[in-house]
């Protein structure tokens, strides 16, 4: 997989992240730099841990779906996309002036990077090195997290659901050219 399939997929799977983080810039009364960057970095952790534990988990079964993997990886990715552009077209109701607590934070950075583990099993299946996936999806999912944390403080509400939207499109093609390159160039 090339460099711009892995970012392209770390701009997907960091849109979570970065809806959650317009939520919070518009519901967090006092949005300092200091938790600005405690929650980005918390969200960039998550998100680049998830598809490590997902690819160490799938090293171990990839002998055995080796003939179907490309399959695999496409209804991963997308069920992830449709998923994440369900809960786009959802209607969210925010809170204002809520304080984040750290419990809340973890759990917002865990919920945010199940979509990550899949990831990190599919790339298992593909056969792929982790390490650049890895620092790549942590550093876009930092800069993304800053970014929607700076929107949501300053925008409206509406753009959380629109840009999780295109990420799970962004998702569901990367799927489909996966499917596209094991099924007709290899």
């Amino acid at each position: 997989m090339d460099t711009i399939s892995i970012i392209l997929i770390a701009i997907g799977l960091s849109m979570d992240s970065f809806a959650v983080s317009v939520t919070n810039g518009l519901t967090i009364k006092d949005l300092t730099v200091k938790r600005v960057l405690i929650i980005s970095f918390s969200f960039s952790i998550f998100q680049a841990l998830m598809p490590l534990i997902g690819w160490l988990a799938g090293i171990g079964i990839e002998k055995y779906i080796k003939a179907f993997d490309h399959w695999i990886a496409f209804f991963l990715l997308s069920f992830i996309g449709v998923k994440m552009i369900y809960e786009g077209l959802r209607k969210n109701e925010i809170a204002k002036d809520s304080e984040l607590k750290i419990l809340t934070l973890m759990g917002q950075s865990f919920a945010t990077s199940i979509d990550a583990f899949a990831i990190g099993i599919s790339f298992a299946l593909l056969d792929l090195s982790i390490v650049t996936p890895v620092l790549i999806i942590g550093l876009i999912t930092f800069v993304v997290s800053l970014i929607g944390l700076q929107l949501g403080k300053y925008f409206g509400k509406r753009i959380g659901r629109s840009v999780e939207i295109f990420g799970g499109i962004v998702l569901i093609g990367i799927g489909f050219k996966i499917l596209i390159e094991h099924l007709y160039f290899q």
